[in-house]
């Protein structure tokens, strides 16, 4: 064990130090390439910031899971350095996409495509969904049929990705959120899983958006753009990687996942498109109604810590389908009532 608490410090602190100190180089390159959020449309912020955060997490995130191959650690699965170039390969591809959708701002279709073309990256380099545990027996189901594997891991990798991206709408939250599932994959991975090398990886991510988040929050110096579409994707495979982390993202991740379901079936019901941005989402809700994005950031870390603590504290997978329904009926409330008050403002008392 003395080897792996050597690991997690040397790779965690990679993580952190090479992110935090490259977001101020991002910031800017963003302002000499013009890569700017100016206050308009979803974003209401103050006075012109760059976009460009994206670039300082993939770049450590790189090093941090690189030197992590170097660490001398028990090594269990014999497909890791496969596993490991599908995650190198389509996390250097979709943060690329992300910083030529920034500066280009490139059509919904390409986004789409690229997304595909990242799980199939992943797929290729065998990081996929071919089972998942019964919730009633606790039993493994038996694999997928290959075209059903393919099918499911695509679903999964591009829902995190853009799960990610609409939670980036407030300062702090998507970095912040993202943190705290690595951190919960990180936990289940090595002390639960004894999964040592793949906790590293999830501790990259940890201390990726650890870095990052000085600048990002409230009130932001710099966005993270298209580094959602990073954060996302790497959170997608990091709960492929090793098995039984799926369920963990869904409770960690339950308050985005659905967020990002109420909004897209919303704008199917009013004949729009349901991945296209807008002021729907919870956090742009509490923001127009006045609370400040700090609160709206706690309100969510709560959220999530508690049901991924949750998720690390049970072993039964019956209680973990339980919590997930219990989640879901307070999420739907929740979004109902904030809905409801934002369609329908208190009337104020005064004539």
């Amino acid at each position: 064990m003395p080897d792996s608490w050597f690991a997690f410090v040397i790779v965690g602190g990679v993580a952190f130090a090479m992110t935090f100190f490259l977001t101020p180089i991002a910031h800017r390159v963003g302002v000499q390439l013009d890569i700017v959020d100016k206050p308009s449309g979803r974003r209401l912020h103050e006075g012109i910031i760059p976009r460009t955060g994206g670039l300082a997490m993939s770049i450590a995130f790189i090093i941090a899971i690189i030197a992590a191959q170097f660490m001398p650690i028990e090594r269990t699965d014999s497909n890791e350095v496969i596993r490991f170039l599908g995650l190198l390969l389509g996390s250097i591809f979709i943060s690329v996409v992300g910083f030529l959708d920034d500066r280009y701002e490139l059509s919904a279709i390409w986004l789409y495509t690229a997304q595909l073309v990242a799980g199939s990256i992943a797929i290729v380099f065998l990081i996929f969904i071919e089972t998942f545990n019964n919730p009633f027996s606790g039993q493994s189901v038996e694999p997928f049929p290959y075209i059903i594997t393919v099918t499911v891991t695509l679903f999964w990798i591009g829902l995190i990705i853009n799960t990610v991206n609409f939670l980036d709408g407030s300062d702090g939250l998507a970095a912040g959120v993202v943190a705290i599932a690595a951190l919960m994959i990180f936990i289940h991975s090595a002390f639960r899983l004894n999964q040592v090398s793949v906790s590293l990886l999830a501790l990259a991510l940890l201390g990726t958006t650890l870095g990052f988040l000085p600048y990002n929050f409230h009130p932001a110096k710099i966005f993270m753009g298209g580094g959602a579409y990073f954060l996302g994707y790497v959170l997608a495979v990091l709960s492929i990687i090793g098995g039984a982390k799926i369920a963990t993202i869904l409770l960690v991740m339950g308050l985005p996942l659905m967020d990002a379901a109420w909004q897209a079936s919303s704008r199917l019901l009013r004949g729009a498109n349901p991945m296209k941005g807008d002021r729907g989402h919870l956090h742009f809700r509490l923001i127009d109604r006045g609370v400040s994005p700090k609160w709206i950031a706690f309100g969510y870390y709560s959220f999530c810590a508690v049901f991924g603590i949750i998720a690390l504290t049970t072993a039964s997978q019956l209680f973990k389908f339980v919590t997930v329904i219990v989640m879901i009926g307070i999420t739907i409330i929740v979004f109902a009532a904030v809905s409801w008050r934002t369609q329908h403002p208190v009337q104020s008392k005064e004539s």
